[in-house]
């Protein structure tokens, strides 16, 4: 694979430019589209344009920049962390009173900006305290990567007027190398390494042992399906790790903010965000389940027909019904249908998975000690305050409604995400577990790491 670099200025921000990265084919052979059309929401069943979702975008009412205060909590958290790090870690031996080479940073999973901002002000601000009384503040450069379908323009058009660095847009899979060799001074993560490159193959498997059939997610799954997502998500972390080992300089940081749950949780009295995840899920099911009467329009005598039916039986495959109303016969495959024509269909629910992992401290640690390119120099587990801040029901809906509307999208289209939502905020509006703050256990790994010198 090779790829291909453009970059775009923006004259609205002259201290502003867009960096695309396309990765092409290099075998004459095979034919790629010059110029694919996608917009958000477009659902796709080609494979090589799948994880084309990022949060929603915009300032709207369901847009990440306005949901985000739970991510925001997150920054705040690891705030004196990075700043002790960097006063301590930060090398400023190869600064000279005339060194004119950048200080680089990059962030990854950036999407609108409205918490990608503070972390980096954190960042520079902490770097200048570094080196101010021994060298020469350097310019900064920063690089904001996302996947190829975030809303760059928020982003940008959102930039801190104000801001002491130099600003870039890098779309693309973190998974895999995005910038040059020896290109980055700072690599910086917050609420993004819990997404996987895809969803496990074996998950969406009808022969497979970790089919996941029934279920959106591994929470409450088999031990296969469990495994399944295990695998990959360390998978993709060491890919993760080799591809900012090559764009890191020697001795570079990079601090790392990782969503997880703890090793032990009592699921009776706490809950974290798979298990939102799983309920969301079982909304899902229901709606598969649910009959949309509109399907009948003007034939109502059959509609009530079939209600009366279906208080008393389950229609089988092996029952036959001819049935005559309004001089129409219709048969048991039509009743059929239309027992089975529910908002979605089964078949939809069961090809559709989350594509995130929330790891344990245990396990990330011993992922990144396979990988000798980096040492760790702390590792701490945080309380996120942000989790505060999602005092109701409606709340915490339109905070995931935020997350995983585009990744919904895709798979199931626009018509159902109002009505999905709002059987999600009834759920949670339902049970006191969720109504409550503080029962909420998910944690945040915050890792500082040292790239290695070769």
């Amino acid at each position: 694979m090779a790829q291909m670099y453009a970059m775009v200025n923006c004259f609205q921000y002259p201290r502003t430019s867009i960096r695309m990265t396309v990765n092409s084919s290099l075998d004459p052979k095979r034919s790629i589209p010059h110029h694919v059309e996608l917009n958000l929401g477009d659902k796709t069943l080609d494979r090589s344009l799948l994880g084309l979702y990022a949060m929603n975008g915009g300032k709207g009412a369901n847009s990440y920049a306005q949901n985000s205060s739970y991510q925001r909590g997150v920054v705040d958290a690891a705030k004196p962390l990075i700043e002790a790090e960097i006063a301590t870690k930060v090398d400023i031996k190869q600064l000279s009173s005339t060194n004119t080479t950048p200080f680089r940073i990059a962030d990854f999973g950036c999407s609108t900006g409205h918490n990608s901002f503070p972390a980096i002000q954190i960042i520079t601000e902490a770097v200048e305290k570094k080196i101010q009384t021994q060298a020469q503040i350097p310019d900064f450069h920063v690089f904001f990567n996302d996947q190829v379908m975030n809303d760059f323009n928020t982003l940008f058009h959102s930039l801190p007027p104000q801001r002491n660095y130099h600003a870039a847009g890098v779309p693309g899979p973190f998974h895999g190398r995005l910038l040059p060799n020896a290109s980055i001074d700072f690599a910086y993560s917050s609420c993004a390494l819990n997404w996987l490159s895809e969803v496990p193959k074996a998950v969406a498997d009808h022969r497979s042992p970790a089919w996941n059939n029934g279920k959106v997610h591994y929470t409450g799954a088999r031990k296969e399906v469990f495994e399944a997502y295990s695998n990959h998500y360390a998978n993709d972390i060491d890919s993760f790790l080799k591809a900012r080992a090559e764009e890191l300089v020697g001795g570079g940081l990079m601090a790392l903010l990782v969503p997880a749950v703890p090793t032990f949780e009592n699921s009776g009295t706490s809950y974290t965000t798979p298990t939102e995840m799983d309920l969301i899920g079982s909304c899902l099911v229901d709606m598969a389940k649910k009959v949309n009467f509109q399907y009948f329009n003007s034939q109502s005598k059959l509609a009530h027909l079939f209600l009366d039916l279906s208080k008393f039986c389950i229609i089988t495959e092996s029952q036959q019904y001819d049935i005559d109303i309004d001089q129409k016969k219709y048969s048991y495959g039509v009743l059929n249908l239309f027992l089975l024509q529910g908002i979605l269909s089964e078949e939809q629910v069961d090809t559709f998975n989350f594509p995130l992992y929330f790891t344990i401290p245990q396990e990330l640690k011993a992922i990144i000690e396979r990988n000798h390119s980096f040492s760790i120099e702390r590792m701490e587990i945080l309380n996120n305050p942000g989790k505060r801040t999602l005092t109701s029901a409606s709340a915490r809906a339109t905070y995931l409604r935020a997350v995983f509307e585009g990744l919904l999208i895709n798979h199931f289209g626009t018509e159902i995400m109002d009505e999905l939502f709002d059987r999600y905020t009834e759920k949670l509006a339902a049970s006191p577990l969720f109504l409550d703050p503080e029962n909420e256990k998910s944690i945040i790994i915050f890792v500082l790491l040292e790239r290695k010198v070769v």
